[in-house]
């Protein structure tokens, strides 16, 4: 069968419920996402209706919130109590948060006591902290027991948890006192006191961490989760790498529709309206174009220098693109570094310092290469005019290299997000920098 979906929508009135299951039984989950917009609102709640129960829950914590509304509102009550209640902590507060307020009421009317509990204690930490990520439930068990007694609480509470990876050990006060692996819970022999195999050291974030910082430290440390702890290290839940493998995705989304000048709302582009794209777009748009105009007032002020050495015009576009190069080069390697925590803000200092000699050196060998080729090729300029454009070109490259370093760091140790001083706006702020540079270096040294 090389279309299953038009096979389906061809012959759908002539099949019963299994022949449907059988259909999409070997559909991979990627498959479904794929034809998952091409599906019509009736289709898809058909189709979603037949999948295995892990499937809907794995899909519907992937669909866009519009199509997740529109399954919720064709499920019977029955269908959303089943699929509400199968769902992770974690996920089913993201869906609570993001849905509208009437399908929140439904989602709300078709949850357990349990389930309402838990999502109305995860609500009250910020989505963007560690606590929005993590769900609160994990396996903890008393240093004390032995390994007999943890290995039978592990089998009678196993299916309850996401993640069987690491057990918690946690004191009367359900403080975090250590953590054991269940794979050193096996090797162990049941006369084994938990605490005699338990690592007392353990990497937790707090409640408060931002959820970046949390991505960065399960990748630091190679780990599967992260607990979470409040201010007296009691632990609140945990959190999983595929909610934080989510984190990532989004902020690299983030980070690159800043890179381009947009605002950094990570949402899909085929749900996004003709409007919202303006509104993305638009804004830096208009900054950038109002921070070009200052390009507009520095040739201005350099007219006069044009009708003594017009050569500087033909060099102007390759002045201010090496420099722009140059800064955004610099400027991505300390975003790249403040991202990953490989630079820190004390050491600004060094970084400043071998900047500055890698300046240095591109800027000589940039202004040589330019004096060369102006010299040696058409338009073939004089020698001392091709001095001129080599200097000036080994200083623009010299200061914007400076600046893609400077900015980001500053911005970063200000609080707000580096990656909007990358492509677009280091470009603009280097064009008028460059051509100012170049101007009046050449003012200078031809005594215009």
């Amino acid at each position: 069968m090389t279309d299953p979906i038009a096979y389906y929508r061809e012959y759908r009135p002539m099949m019963d419920n299994q022949q449907v299951k059988e259909l999409f039984s070997d559909f991979s989950f990627d498959q479904l996402l794929d034809v998952w917009r091409s599906l019509s609102d009736d289709e898809a709640t058909d189709i979603f209706l037949h999948l295995s129960p892990e499937v809907k829950l794995d899909l519907i914590t992937e669909l866009e919130i519009e199509d997740q509304e529109k399954i919720i509102g064709k499920l019977s009550a029955q269908g959303k109590r089943s699929l509400f209640q199968a769902m992770e902590p974690d996920d089913l507060v993201d869906i609570v948060q993001s849905v509208s307020k009437e399908v929140r009421r439904t989602v709300w009317e078709n949850l357990d006591d349990e389930s309402k509990r838990e999502t109305l204690f995860l609500l009250r930490f910020d989505e963007d902290d560690a606590a929005g990520l993590m769900t609160p439930r994990y396996l903890a068990v008393r240093s004390d027991i032995n390994v007999g007694h943890a290995l039978a609480f592990i089998r009678a509470n196993s299916a309850k948890v996401e993640l069987l990876f690491d057990i918690y050990v946690l004191d009367e006060l359900q403080r975090l006192d250590g953590v054991v692996s269940v794979k050193d819970i096996l090797s162990a022999s049941d006369e084994t006191k938990v605490s005699e195999i338990m690592n007392q050291r353990v990497i937790s974030v707090l409640d408060s961490t931002d959820q970046e910082e949390v991505a960065r430290t399960l990748e630091t440390h190679d780990l599967v989760s992260i607990p979470v702890v409040d201010q007296e290290n009691i632990l609140l839940g945990v959190i999983t790498f595929d909610d934080v493998m989510d984190v990532i995705r989004e902020e690299q989304t983030e980070d690159v529709y800043r890179m381009g000048a947009m605002s950094g709302e990570a949402d899909a582009y085929m749900n996004s309206s003709i409007w919202r794209l303006v509104k993305k777009r638009v804004p830096w748009l208009i900054i950038l174009l109002l921070l070009g105009t200052v390009t507009t007032n520095v040739l201005h002020h350099y007219e006069s220098i044009f009708l003594g050495a017009a050569f500087l015009f033909m060099f102007m576009p390759v002045i201010t693109q090496t420099g722009g190069n140059s800064g955004s080069q610099s400027a991505t390697l300390m975003i790249r570094g403040l991202a990953t925590g490989e630079i820190v803000f004390r050491d600004i200092g060094k970084i400043l310092f071998r900047e500055l000699l890698v300046g240095l050196f591109m800027g000589g060998i940039t202004g040589l290469v330019i004096l060369l080729r102006s010299y040696f090729l058409p338009p073939g300029i004089d020698i001392y005019a091709a001095f001129v454009v080599g200097i000036s070109l080994a200083l623009v490259v010299f200061i914007s290299n400076l600046i893609g370093t400077l900015a980001p760091l500053l911005i970063h140790r200000m609080g707000f997000d580096p990656t909007v001083m990358s492509a677009p706006l280091m470009a603009t702020l280097i064009d008028v920098a460059g051509i100012t540079i170049y101007f009046e270096t050449a003012r200078r040294l031809l005594s215009l």
